[in-house]
């Protein structure tokens, strides 16, 4: 492993950029907004669980390979873009919908619940190249070939970056969290906190399918 003052250099690295805002922390802030903390923080868990499969594949040279393809990285991020836009569609639709049925006496449906928040979060993430190509951009500068085991230290400092994004991310979820919960009065600003976060999925999902592949 690297000494301590490179270590303390990367671990200080990786905490601006965990609460430096991003797509991440945006999603997890639209998923609360749209179902809760509740989802929130289990979305957090699932963005992170995403994130340890980019630092497994790429500890094994699978994101290198991916991003050194141009038809690979594209479908890759086609898929996570067309996902997140279907997601963003469906909360959108469903805030609207659920709107409609107050109005006339009904019951909105229930939140998708922490387990379907889960399971996407790991999918929106997974699906994501640009997170491959963070973690092989900057992972690599921190590794020490001279100490041997390249592999298990791309994945130590990886789990210190993962852990260091699902924190930010979690804190978020509550932040959001306290902004829904002060809204639960007014049905109408639920609706439109619904609709903005279904908006900013779409969104997320456009920019990464403009996401271009890293140069070489």
């Amino acid at each position: 492993m690297p000494d301590l003052t490179q270590l303390a250099l990367y671990f200080a690295a990786a905490f601006v950029l965990a609460v430096t805002p991003g797509p991440g922390i945006f999603y997890v802030a639209a998923r609360t907004l749209a179902g809760g903390r509740a989802e929130g923080v289990a979305s957090s868990f699932g963005t992170g669980l995403g994130g340890m499969v980019h630092v497994l594949a790429g500890s094994l040279g699978v994101s290198a390979l991916v991003l050194a393809s141009a038809e690979l990285f594209t479908a890759l991020k086609l898929i996570g873009a067309a996902y997140l836009v279907w997601l963003g569609l469906r909360t959108f639709q469903s805030a609207r919908r659920d709107a409609s049925t107050v109005l006339h006496g009904g019951a909105a449906a229930p939140p998708i619940g922490p387990r379907r928040a889960f399971r996407e979060g790991v999918l929106v993430e997974a699906l994501n190249p640009k997170t491959a190509a963070f973690f092989l951009a900057f992972v690599p500068q921190f590794v020490d070939p001279a100490q041997g085991q390249v592999a298990l230290q791309f994945v130590a400092l990886g789990f210190v970056s993962v852990a260091l994004n699902t924190l930010a991310d979690i804190v978020v979820a509550f932040a959001a969290g306290g902004i829904r919960d002060g809204a639960a009065a007014r049905p109408a600003l639920i609706r439109r906190l619904r609709e903005a976060s279904g908006a900013a999925m779409i969104a997320l999902g456009i920019g990464l399918a403009l996401a271009r592949r890293p140069a070489p």
